[in-house]
């Protein structure tokens, strides 16, 4: 199924405005927190070059990234728990590693102090709270229209007269090495 985004983003804190009109692709093995969670995820890394990854079909592509004109990969950003091994790899090819995590980041973190994570401190989890996408999952329909700003930490969307606030806190998958 395709779910089309129509989203007017305003990240105040970076100073960021613009237009999203995105098209989704959901994978029948894919569920709708996983799917909300890659839509906030492209407005919270918007920049130049950012695209999603060909998902399950390509299962060496994180869920978005943006690449260097000579095919480098500047940002690799996954959506859920990926594996430690997958975390090491990435750290190693992108520049930057993100990962939106909508369910249970402590377990990800623990799982990840196990193994080796190739620069795991320089690794960005971002918390986004269940009560969040249990808010949108309601709310989303085969097209829909949001006012998403970001002001002070705080994501702010209006989907439907409906207003949904959150912060998504942003954390290192590891501590420095002390």
């Amino acid at each position: 199924m395709i779910y089309r985004f129509e989203i007017s983003f305003a990240d105040v804190d970076r100073g960021l405005y613009t237009d999203l009109d995105l098209r989704v692709a959901k994978h029948p093995s894919e569920d709708l927190p996983y799917l909300l969670t890659r839509v906030l995820a492209f407005a919270g890394e918007q920049q130049e070059g950012l695209a999603f990854g060909k998902g399950l079909s390509e299962p060496d592509e994180p869920a978005l990234l943006v690449r260097e004109g000579d095919g480098r990969v500047r940002a690799w950003i996954e959506v859920g728990s990926p594996a430690p091994e997958r975390l090491h790899r990435a750290s190693k090819l992108a520049e930057r590693v993100v990962i939106y995590c909508h369910r249970r980041p402590d377990l990800l973190q623990q799982r990840c102090a196990k193994e080796k994570v190739h620069k795991a401190e320089a690794i960005r989890v971002v918390k986004v709270p269940p009560e969040l996408i249990a808010a949108l999952e309601p709310l989303l329909a085969r097209n829909n229209r949001w006012d998403l700003s970001v002001n002070e930490g705080v994501t702010t969307i209006v989907c439907g007269g409906q207003v949904v606030e959150a912060r998504l806190e942003a954390m290192p998958l590891a501590l420095p090495p002390s």
